[in-house]
């Protein structure tokens, strides 16, 4: 990464990567104990010691280790009694994988819409949804237009900013509607002094290379029910009825996280919460430095949250700009600066063509804007500033 200090000296060599793992605490000692015990593969202390310590630092009773986080979102669309045509609330701006665990489960996304202060499900739509195009028959709530049964709500918090979630616990309660909280953007984030991850039936993390923590892969599910989580860690682990003369009553699945990446994960969570204090450090900073810029709007964070700011997002208006985020993203790449847009809204996904949406306009609006920039945990403050001075400088006039 660059290491000039002076204003306005010339770009560095180096690309300024979007987002990359900080490594700096006791990952080499842990994965060396893993390697000097042969305890590598899906069992070992440091497994148990990483679901332990997840548990506890967002408050819930039990955390199951997972290979990833689409795994775990498999895994609590499963327990939670999702069933082939039912139907499951997802937000259109988040990565595809909650709306593709759903489909595992031969269940059917319906696409909410996001709100445009904050870019997160957009709980009044939720409602309006609910009270307007559904019915209460039969002991559930059927979607009108599909005849499908709704049955449960992904809220996803994404890039590291919570979901107003009190509305749409409220709404859950009343259509006894399950609540699977996707946190794997957001592992810190608090709603209302509430730890996000600790307030639906079930939450899912994620430890991918480009998390605020990383296991390289992994993820894991959180809940305080312990049925769920005993059936979980069956599932997780082909589901043997015998381990020792290899019976299986039900269909399992190879979902266990190596000892291995536990191990990572154990020395990662340690410097959890310094890595959120440098995110949002790093988030201050880009705000005061692009506030003024026209035509550019930096992500804000609600008065009743507490944001991990995962990637750090501005809206680019092409009209008070000078051109669109994608322009703007190509000229960073020229300079050495990586930077990308928000994923294809999902009811727009050719792979999740043949699903509901329900009156979204925001989401599409958001993903044209959004454009997020480097905000690795060891970001220095002096890329920063050369990556908020290279926005200001391109839309300069020529």
């Amino acid at each position: 990464m660059s290491t000039s200090s002076e204003p306005g000296a010339p770009p560095s060599e180096d690309m300024i990567p979007l987002t990359v793992p900080e490594l700096r605490g006791n990952e080499w000692k842990y994965i060396k104990e893993c390697l000097d015990t042969n305890w590598v593969s899906s069992a070992g202390r440091f497994v148990d010691r990483f679901e332990a310590s997840l548990a506890e630092y967002i408050g819930i009773r039990h955390a199951v280790a997972t290979v990833n986080g689409t795994a775990a979102l498999h895994m609590a669309l499963l327990v939670a009694g999702i069933e082939p045509d039912d139907e499951v609330l997802v937000p259109s701006l988040t990565f595809i994988a909650p709306a593709n665990a759903v489909r595992y489960v031969g269940a059917w996304p319906v696409f909410m819409d996001v709100e445009p202060t904050y870019w997160q499900m957009d709980s009044q739509k939720v409602l309006d949804f609910l009270e307007g195009e559904c019915q209460w028959r039969d002991g559930g709530l059927y979607n009108k237009a599909t005849d499908r049964r709704v049955k449960a709500a992904l809220p996803v918090h994404i890039l590291g900013h919570p979901v107003d979630m009190d509305p749409l616990m409220e709404v859950a309660r009343k259509y006894g509607l399950v609540i699977i909280e996707d946190a794997t953007e957001s592992l810190g984030a608090k709603y209302k002094g509430r730890m996000v991850g600790s307030m639906g039936e079930m939450a899912c993390f994620s430890f991918n290379g480009n998390k605020i923590i990383t296991t390289g892969g992994g993820g894991m599910v959180a809940t305080n029910r312990e049925e769920w989580a005993q059936k979980i860690r069956y599932y997780t682990t082909q589901a043997k009825d015998d381990p020792q003369e290899y019976v299986h009553r039900e269909i399992g699945y190879n979902y266990r996280l190596t000892n291995i990446q536990a191990a990572l994960g154990c020395a990662q969570l340690e410097q959890l919460n310094d890595y959120i204090a440098q995110k949002r450090q790093i988030a201050d900073a880009y705000s005061a430095q692009l506030k003024e810029v026209p035509g550019i709007q930096p992500m804000l964070e609600a008065p009743w949250a507490d944001s991990i700011f995962w990637l750090f997002t501005v809206l680019v208006d092409e009209s008070q700009y000078g051109m669109d985020s994608r322009s703007l993203m190509r000229q960073l790449e020229q300079e050495k600066i990586q930077a990308r847009p928000l994923w294809q809204p999902l009811h727009l996904s050719p792979a999740h063509k043949q699903s509901m949406a329900y009156r979204i306009s925001v989401a599409e609006e958001i993903h044209r804007k959004a454009l997020s920039l480097p905000c690795s945990v060891g970001v220095g403050m002096d890329d920063i500033r050369r990556v908020a001075e290279t926005v200001i400088k391109i839309a300069e006039p020529k």
